[in-house]
């Protein structure tokens, strides 16, 4: 059984870094000190492999962000909408038919279904962080949590 590390991690960092879709960067986290950092896809990374052979364990890569679900969460959202005339423009966005815009452009003039949206892509989001710092024996400790843990008198 792996120890569980406890070390701070910078959340935005930790945020950027699962949101990353260009295959450009590789984000890992140092697991020992809490850095989250990037090496450029198409570096050899000579040093920063040798680093890993010698340090197993120590870097953990960082995964990606996965078009393929974001897309299941935006199918999800359209067939959830209502309004007949959105649902048709965001359907056709979705299927590229023309003319077509940017669904964020198009949701931009309907403010209530982009907040559901975003609120839908951030539970995603936080629900996937959860789920790879319990596989990888990680935690945050978040100042809420260390109020509830350590309360002031």
């Amino acid at each position: 059984m792996q120890a569980v590390h406890n070390v701070e991690i910078s959340w935005e960092d930790l945020l950027t870094a699962f949101t990353n879709g260009g295959m450009e960067r590789v984000y890992f986290l140092d697991r020992f000190t809490g850095e989250i950092f990037f090496i450029s896809a198409t570096d050899e990374g000579h040093e920063f492999q040798q680093q890993m052979e010698k340090n197993r364990g120590r870097f953990l890569e960082i995964p990606p962000f996965d078009y393929h679900i974001e897309r299941q969460i935006m199918s999800g959202f359209v067939t959830s909408i209502e309004d007949p005339y959105l649902k048709n423009l965001l359907s056709a966005s979705l299927a590229g038919k023309k003319p077509y815009g940017k669904i964020e452009d198009i949701l931009s003039f309907f403010p209530q279904e982009e907040e559901r949206l975003m609120f839908l892509k951030d539970q995603y989001l936080s629900s996937r962080l959860k789920v790879w710092l319990e596989e990888n024996n990680l935690f945050t400790v978040d100042a809420t949590t260390q109020d509830l843990m350590h309360p002031q008198d």
